[in-house]
């Protein structure tokens, strides 16, 4: 990368809560950002490699929102968001005059089978539908890998105080009404927005960074333990349980994201010594219940 002029990202899904928090971390550090949105896919061909030949690295975000109820045609939707995107953007890469130095492109824990400790390593993956999306969208991205640097980030649950998972859960925590989700053991897979923004920086400084990574917070913890330490930081109690007859009235096959999860760590970051900001729940709510 040319340290001598300004430089570049473009960030795919940069409207969503990562993409939006990604794009004020590199404004402020005097970078370029270059939002790619819907029109940018749906539109001409060439003018999308034209922005990503301007771009020294690109994050891949887009894809529709899994928690949701899994109509057909929703479920078309989760996939090709994130296939079909992917796809474009590898093959804008593969016939670009001047590509980007880093590909950056998300997935998910929803990889993994729930049987046992999943690190980068494992290839113990799930045989359910997430787990078929995310492979077939990895799939997709690792074909950039003959063209640019590669990374391929696998995301838990994201923490923040505007935006994902707590933005419907806050507000019923607050009033007293929050509590674990059916037998409360599911594993929890979780990681701060603030580690999300400070790990992908990591990445792009790092130039030995390439491959999968897990992006979650070290300490493995269950739903038991995220809703009471969310009740602890709110000073709330948490005495409900929503049972999981409940959820799958309301979300149908997509309530098995709530009712069940992976067991994950971070090796690669761990071992590569990237120092997490806040790699305990009760901190991580801390931090948020006070933003």
């Amino acid at each position: 990368m040319n340290m001598n002029r300004e430089k570049t990202i473009a960030i795919s899904g940069a409207g969503g809560l990562i993409g939006s928090h990604l794009t004020k971390h590199f404004l402020s550090k005097n970078w370029v950002v270059i939002p790619l949105g819907r029109k940018d896919f749906a539109g001409s061909f060439e003018a999308l490699v034209e922005k990503i030949e301007q771009a020294d690295v690109l994050i891949n975000l887009a894809g529709a929102p899994i928690i949701k109820r899994w109509t057909k045609k929703h479920k078309e939707e989760i996939y090709n968001s994130r296939i079909l995107t992917t796809r474009k953007l590898v093959h804008t890469i593969e016939i670009a005059k001047k590509k980007p130095s880093l590909l950056i492109s998300a997935s998910g824990v929803g990889i993994y089978d729930q049987q046992c400790v999943q690190d980068e390593y494992s290839n113990q993956f799930a045989g359910d539908f997430l787990g078929k999306v995310c492979m077939d969208w990895e799939f997709e991205a690792e074909k950039a890998s003959t063209f640019t640097r590669l990374v391929i980030v696998r995301l838990g649950v994201v923490l923040a105080q505007a935006g994902g998972a707590l933005k419907t859960m806050l507000p019923l925590f607050r009033f007293g009404l929050g509590g674990k989700i059916a037998s409360g053991n599911q594993p929890f897979a979780w990681i701060h927005i603030e580690d999300i923004v400070s790990a992908i920086d990591f990445m792009v400084q790092n130039q030995e960074a390439k491959g999968v990574y897990n992006l979650v917070a070290p300490g493995l913890i269950n739903n038991r333990q995220f809703t009471f330490a969310l009740g602890k930081a709110l000073n709330r109690p948490t005495l409900f349980t929503v049972p999981a007859f409940a959820l799958q009235l309301l979300y149908g096959e997509a309530a098995i994201t709530l009712t069940s999860g992976q067991k994950v760590v971070p090796a690669k970051l761990e071992k590569e010594n990237y120092k997490f900001l806040f790699p305990e729940i009760n901190q991580a709510f801390t931090n948020i219940v006070r933003a």
